[in-house]
Formats: structure tokens, C-alpha cells, sequence
């Protein structure tokens, strides 16, 4: 299928074909007939990517800040690279989707195939979105009219914020796409409406709509105009749905505004206020949160957890079903809205369209004939290097996850050790065709199950989200492959004992022949780690580790959190810093305790957690892994104590030693954690040219342990 991308560093937008999005539990399925562009919203968008890099940083003064603590801990180069790479990945465009729907997840039961419904969908031929997320098309709205639902929303939301009543007076400052609808909706509420803008055509469009108008291009003062509107009373309500850098909408809505009265922000603007203009009127200022309640909440969106009426009579589906069933009774019109109609197939011109001077408001992006059948698993993958080197020997691998890790680290390790790159899959389709494209991997698909099973893949690399890891890896090896997985190896005991049990499986079923089964503890092979070990060896007594992981926040609801997606921090990171203790002593965990961090009483997050382990050399090592400590401080810090010696590992660019005659401290340029070696290790591995880089034994061991103190912390 094709759908249109954007590049954030150049600004670009290309139509690319991505493989179509694989079904999900709770998610439905849909082929997309309509969809409009959001002029404001996409124009930022386009300009942003088109701005320098100095231009960039400015509009975005807290990534700064970000970029320069990571400088300070990971390294310049490293944090160029880190820039680069996510500046580099094609961002999806769009979010107000018409279509029918053509498959329906497991759990899905308000939707069925052949239903015509509304999404937040992207821009592409086929989308995949949560139910809560969808609304039935009622059969007297046509698609072109259902596709401005979403854009309906977001002005819908924002009046229900200022909860306006019969009678009063509301300004609608900035007339595009949602100031436009707004217009309507304000007047099908029974209220006086003044629309403010500097474009003549809107201003046009709104007064035809039943609106008074404030033409700024003329010269006009807003502020006074909107006074004698009102009898120089002030207005009741400011809807600003104006998209620019300036703070003078949300200044002037303020001192148009009565007393008490109510300003509500939709665009985005400025926001450099006088606190004299809210104080002396005891104004309220609030920002609209898009489509409305459930908005970014996953339990919502993604879950499908609505939330009960009585409670929250509004979510964002029941905003989408209030605008289609206006648009069914033509309270509201929006055919005077669309300006230009293209096909998908033009749809660069569209936003030439965007970024021109010509006017535009609702361009509605066009496809395929619906009437053309469509066939169950119609474009489920995308062939990228047809010239596939199938007959390699060894050494070629398929990806099952495409997400930020396996694209800006596994990919390009495989990539740089020599690894054949045959297959990628993800759920929806996009990073696999993304990460296939820039790393030459022969074919991007949604069915990850084609990766397990191809004849031209010698090994499978997990980097799919944790709760899944046991599954893929557990069929990677009944398949007879090798494997990789991206840490952890299982979030649970049952996901273990089925690897171990698969692994037994192959092994009988090659007549003794072990399997490569890695986990991406990748920290022991840097090149300081292996050298802190070497001057540890040295030493004739037992050492004590203190391992210090300054993790970072992470938010409750982040999928890592969730102990059935993520399994927990200590699973899903903190399973690293038992690894590379386990690595540095080198000898097995004896026996270990753990304890959580509480305040008063009352536990914290459980990635606050403190691990001592104990080892059969007698050796000890504690593990702290922290959240909520300042990001400028380094994010891993290792200590070795024994034998009179000291050693100092700090986020892998700097190794310290006192007491060890003879040999000198090291600095790195950029950090080193050995993703690279890591990768490399491997793969000489599956091509018989080396022994498995960690001992079957030693994985296994190291994932009990971390699932165990996991499960004892929660």
C-alpha cells in the first residue's frame, strides 16, 4: 500500500509504498477512502523539517537542553549521531481518515467488515486503528463530508471547554479548517459569533456562516472592534484557533474579553502573557486537549477501556459521533470548506498546495476506486531488493521488531559486522519499510511469521516489545534458526521454560547440534568492560561491584511500566546491570536480595530498586538502579573494589584506576556500551567461526534472577 511520509530534516514529503498494517486485538482495519489535509497543523509540520538545524533548535528550546545533558554524559559524537538518526526517520502525515473497514481484531465488537467509519488514520491507502478510536459513518454522510470529523473534534472539544450558553458572544480568532467548523458549531449553539482573521476569503466564508467579522489585514484594532460588537461590554469567550508564533491572539482575547471571562487555546501560539490582563478581569486560560477525554491516555486509546458515561459524558469517539450525526442532520456543512480535491497519487502537489501562496483551506486527499475487491493480506509486504543473496552460506539474518532500538542500534551493528540483512517485519508496516530502505534489507513485511519461517534466514533477531520475546523466540528455534533477543529473553518463568524446552527441541531435532540463543547484554563487550575485567582477573581475593544507574524517569504508563507489555524496568534494563556484574566476577550467582525504596511507608515506583548479589567466589556486587536523578550525571557508573585497587567505569567512556601500577587510566571519544562487538560476536557464532559469546547456562541463569527480584520488589 502507499502512504505519505514527511522528512524531518529536509522537510519532504514522498508517497512510499509500506507494507499494509497486520491485524491487532482491540484494533480495526481500514481502507481509507478519504482524507483531508490540516493545512495549519501539516504546514508547521513541512516548515519545521524545512528549517536549519539553528532554526530547529530554536523552536524547540527543551530538546536543546536535552541534547546538551546528553553531551555531557554520552559524548559529542554520540549525541550527533543520536540527532542525526532521529532527524532522519520519515514521520507519517495526517489524522482525519474516512474509509470502510476491512478486518476487525479479536475483541472488536462495535465494528464489523463492510462498515464505513471515521479515524485519526494517517494518510495511506490502509490504516490500523484502536476501536476507541473509530465511529460509524451514518449512511446520509457521504465519505468526503465524514472525512472532516476528526478536525470537527478538536474544535468541538475546545467549545466545550469554554462551555458557551444561548446568547453569548464568542470570538473565534484564526478562521482555518477548525476555526471555520467552530463558527458553525458556536452558531448551531445560539451564539453571536465574531471570527477574526487577516485572510479576506475566510472572512468571506465565516460571514456567510452567520458570523460577524474583524479584518485584521485592514488595519483594525481587534480589541476595540470586538468592544463595539458587544456594546463595549467585552466578549464572553475567545476560541483561539489560530496557528502562529506570535502571542498577540492570546494578549488581544484577553483584553477583548468581560470580566470572568473564558479563553480557551486550540493552535498553537505564543504564550508570552501579561499577568495584569487575567488578573484584574479573573480570567480563565485553557488549553484544548485535541479530540477530547481519552486523548493520549493508553488505557484508552490503546486498551479500549471507554470511560463510563455518567462520569465522562464526552470522550473523543463520542465527540467524533456527535460531529457525523450534525453532519447527517446538516447542522453543519462543510462542503464551502474544501478548496482542492486531489488524487493520492499527486499527493506531493498537495502540499505544494500547502506551503504555496495560493489560497487553500480543506484539500481532500482522494483514492483507489472502492469497488475494487479487496483480498486478506492484500500488500502485507514489500519487496525492496528483489537481487536477495538467498544463496549466502550463513550469516543471514530477519528482524521481527523495527522499533527506535533495533533501527538506531541493532540494524546498523548486524549492518557493519557483515550480517546479510534478508527480512524485517513490524506490526504496522511503516518502520520495517523505513529501517528496510536505509539498511538495504531485502524485504519489509507485517507478518512476522514469514520472517520465522523463510528458508533465507539463518538466525532471527527479537526486537519486538517484551511481552513478546518468549513467543518469537520460542518459534525462531522450532523453526531451526538461531537466535537474538533484544533483552530481556522472557518477562516471565512460563516464557522462559518455553525457550528452554524449544531449545531442547532443536537440539534433538539436529542431532545434538546447540542452537546460538543470545541475549543483547551488550555492555560486556565494550572494549573498557572487557579491559576492567582483565585488571579484575588479576586480583587473587574477592572484589565487591557497586553498580549505580541513574535510569531516569519513566512514565507510569509507558508500555516498559506495564508489568504484562514491559514486565517492569527491572526485567525489561536493570536485567543489564546483573549481566555485566555477573560478567565482571565471573562466577555464579550464589544468592542475591533485593529491596524497593519507600517513603514513609508508602512504596515508590519499583524502578527504585537495590540488588546485592552474592557469588560463589564469595564476591559481591549491589546493583542501585534509580529513577529520578538528574540527567546530567552519569547515567551508569561502575565501581570494583579489592586487593587495595579501585576501579571506575563511568557510561562507558572513561575507565579509572587507582592502585594499579602500570596501568593507565583511558578516555574514549564517544561512548562504547559494544553494541557493535555484540552484534560481531554473534554472528561469527552462527557462522561456526566461534563459540556462543555467553554460555547457554550463563543467560538463563542471569534472566531467572532478574524475573525473581522482579517479582520480589513489586
Amino acid at each position: 500500500m502507499r502512504q505519505v511520509f514527511q522528512s524531518l530534516s529536509t522537510g519532504d514529503v514522498e508517497l512510499l509504498e509500506v507494507p499494509t498494517p497486520a491485524l491487532r486485538p482491540g484494533h480495526v482495519l481500514i481502507r481509507t477512502r478519504r482524507s483531508i489535509v490540516s493545512v495549519g497543523t501539516e504546514r508547521m509540520l513541512v516548515e519545521f523539517g524545512r528549517a536549519g538545524l539553528l532554526e530547529k533548535a530554536r523552536q524547540q528550546p527543551d530538546k536543546v537542553r536535552q541534547v546538551i545533558d546528553k553531551a555531557r554524559t554520552d559524548g559529542f559524537l554520540s549525541t550527533i549521531e543520536s540527532v542525526r538518526r532521529r532527524l532522519g526517520e520519515p514521520i507519517s502525515l495526517g489524522y482525519c481518515n474516512a474509509g470502510e473497514v476491512v478486518g476487525v481484531g479479536t475483541g472488536v465488537t462495535a465494528f464489523s467488515a463492510g462498515d464505513r467509519v471515521v479515524s485519526n488514520g494517517p494518510h495511506a491507502e490502509f490504516v490500523l486503528v484502536p476501536t476507541n478510536l473509530c465511529a460509524r459513518i451514518p449512511d446520509s454522510v457521504a465519505d468526503e463530508a465524514a472525512a472532516f470529523t476528526v478536525l470537527g473534534s478538536i474544535a468541538l472539544q475546545g467549545i466545550r471547554l469554554i462551555a458557551p450558553t444561548l446568547g453569548e458572544t464568542v470570538v473565534v480568532s484564526g478562521l482555518g479548517l477548525i476555526g471555520q467548523l467552530a463558527v458553525q458549531l458556536l452558531r448551531a449553539n445560539g451564539c453571536h459569533v465574531i471570527g477574526i482573521d487577516f485572510d479576506a476569503a475566510k472572512l468571506e466564508l465565516s460571514r456567510k456562516m452567520g458570523a460577524d467579522t474583524i479584518d485584521l489585514s485592514a488595519g483594525v484594532d481587534p480589541v476595540e472592534a470586538a468592544r463595539a460588537l458587544t456594546m463595549q461590554r467585552g466578549v464572553d469567550a475567545v476560541l483561539v484557533t489560530a496557528s502562529t508564533t506570535s502571542s498577540d491572539p492570546v494578549r488581544q482575547a484577553a483584553q477583548m474579553s468581560r470580566k470572568r471571562g473564558r479563553i480557551v487555546l486550540v493552535g498553537v501560539t505564543g504564550l508570552e502573557l501579561s499577568r495584569a490582563d487575567f488578573y484584574e478581569k479573573e480570567l480563565t486560560f485553557q488549553v484544548s486537549c485535541s479530540y477530547g477525554p481519552g486523548r493520549y491516555d493508553p488505557a484508552y486509546e490503546q486498551k479500549g477501556s471507554d470511560y463510563p458515561l455518567g462520569f465522562v459524558r464526552w470522550t473523543e469517539q463520542r465527540n467524533f459521533e456527535a460531529i457525523l450525526s450534525m453532519l447527517g442532520d446538516r447542522r453543519i456543512d462543510v462542503s464551502p470548506l474544501v478548496s482542492h480535491r486531489v488524487a493520492i497519487e499527486d499527493v506531493v502537489s498537495a502540499y505544494k498546495l500547502v506551503t504555496g501562496s495560493d489560497p487553500t483551506l480543506g484539500i481532500v486527499l482522494e483514492y483507489r476506486d472502492p469497488s475494487e475487491p479487496y483480498r486478506t493480506g492484500d500488500g502485507n509486504r514489500v519487496v525492496l531488493r528483489p537481487d536477495s543473496d538467498v544463496a549466502a552460506t550463513a550469516g543471514r539474518l530477519g528482524f521481527v521488531g523495527a522499533g527506535n532500538y533495533a533501527s538506531a542500534v541493532l540494524i546498523p551493528a548486524f549492518k557493519g559486522a557483515g550480517a546479510s540483512l534478508q527480512l524485517i517485519s513490524s506490526g504496522a508496516g511503516v518502520s520495517a519499510a523505513s529501517a528496510a530502505r536505509r539498511f538495504g534489507i531485502a524485504v519489509a513485511t507485517t507478518d512476522s511469521s514469514e520472517v520465522i519461517q523463510s528458508s533465507s534466514v539463518d538466525a532471527v533477531a527479537v526486537a519486538t516489545r517484551h511481552d513478546s520475546h518468549a513467543k518469537w523466540s520460542t518459534a525462531a528455534l522450532r523453526s531451526g534458526k538461531h537466535v537474538f533477543v533484544e533483552k530481556p529473553l522472557a518477562i516471565d518463568m512460563e516464557g522462559l521454560d518455553a525457550i528452554a524446552a524449544a531449545r531442547k527441541e532443536f537440539i534433538a531435532a539436529s542431532s545434538g547440534r546447540e542452537p546460538v540463543v543470545m541475549v543483547g547484554f551488550n555492555r560486556r563487550f565494550s572494549k573498557l568492560a572487557i579491559e576492567m575485567r582483565r585488571r579484575i582477573r588479576t586480583l587473587r581475593e574477592p572484589v565487591v561491584c557497586v553498580l549505580t544507574v541513574n535510569a531516569g524517569s519513566v512514565p507510569d504508563d509507558h508500555w516498559t511500566q506495564d508489568v504484562g507489555v514491559g514486565g517492569g524496568r527491572i526485567v525489561g534494563e536493570a536485567c543489564h546491570f546483573i549481566d555485566f556484574a555477573r560478567y565482571l566476577i565471573g562466577h555464579p550467582i550464589a544468592s542475591w536480595q533485593a529491596s524497593r525504596a519507600g517513603a514513609g511507608g508508602r512504596a515508590v515506583p519499583s524502578d527504585r530498586v537495590t540488588v546485592t548479589m552474592k557469588f560463589a567466589d564469595d564476591s559481591m556486587a549491589t546493583v542501585h538502579y534509580v529513577s529520578g536523578g538528574h540527567r546530567s550525571f552519569p547515567k551508569e557508573r561502575i565501581e570494583a573494589i579489592g586487593g587495595g585497587r579501585v576501579l571506575q567505569l563511568d557510561n562507558f567512556r572513561a575507565l579509572r584506576g587507582w592502585g594499579w601500577p602500570g596501568d593507565r587510566d583511558i578516555r574514549l571519544w564517544r561512548q562504547d556500551k559494544g553494541q557493535a562487538a555484540c552484534a560481531s560476536a554473534f554472528l561469527q557464532a552462527i557462522k561456526g567461526l566461534a563459540p556462543a559469546p555467553i554460555s547457554w547456562e550463563e543467560i538463563l541463569e542471569v534472566s531467572r534472577v532478574s524475573i525473581e527480584v522482579a517479582e520480589a520488589v513489586r
